[in-house]
């Protein structure tokens, strides 16, 4: 049986939906981007004209190497800005985790930094970057979640955080 001291902790099932809504308005900007980076080469629905399982050279053909490296950088420079300020902000969390009521914390329970929040994230990055097993790597990082006393990813024990049910977390005041 789980103490009150272990239940505030936001283990792997109660990170997935805010997980899923941060890909879906990340997503959202990454597809306004590449619309906008399609329109500025004359071809607004070349994206839309690829599929599943296209090679890289059809990325190439349809967008050419500066608008992918365009693509990429903005990739990691929007998903990187939108944990680490939000993460780092008074709302100690992304839209996802506001929305269902989870906070980023350090080990005590504070604010993040923004650096603090930023590595993080990129801990994350590096490991799903990871050549051939980028995708079992970030599952293990997650599954870490379900496993660890405190609830923590990797990524989250890398960069020193925690994640919290807001409600429980300590020294919050209520609003």
């Amino acid at each position: 049986m789980a103490s009150a001291t272990d239940q505030r902790y936001a283990g792997f099932w109660l990170r997935v939906s805010p997980a899923v809504f941060d890909l879906i308005v990340w997503g959202f900007a990454l597809t306004v981007f590449v619309t906008i980076v399609a329109m500025s080469k004359g071809d607004p629905q070349a994206f839309l004209q690829l599929h599943p399982g296209d090679p890289p050279s059809a990325l190439v053909a349809a967008f050419g190497r500066k608008a992918l490296i365009a693509i990429f950088c903005f990739f990691i420079l929007s998903g990187w800005l939108y944990y680490a300020v939000l993460e780092s902000s008074r709302w100690q969390g992304t839209f996802g985790k506001k929305f269902f009521g989870l906070i980023v914390t350090d080990l005590d329970g504070n604010r993040l930094t923004f650096a603090r929040a930023s590595r993080r994230f990129f801990c994350r990055l590096l490991l799903l970057s990871i050549p051939y097993i980028g995708g079992l790597t970030l599952s293990a990082d997650c599954l870490c979640a379900a496993a660890t006393p405190r609830k923590q990813a990797l990524h989250d024990v890398l960069a020193g955080c925690l994640v919290l049910k807001k409600e429980e977390a300590p020294g919050l005041r209520r609003e």
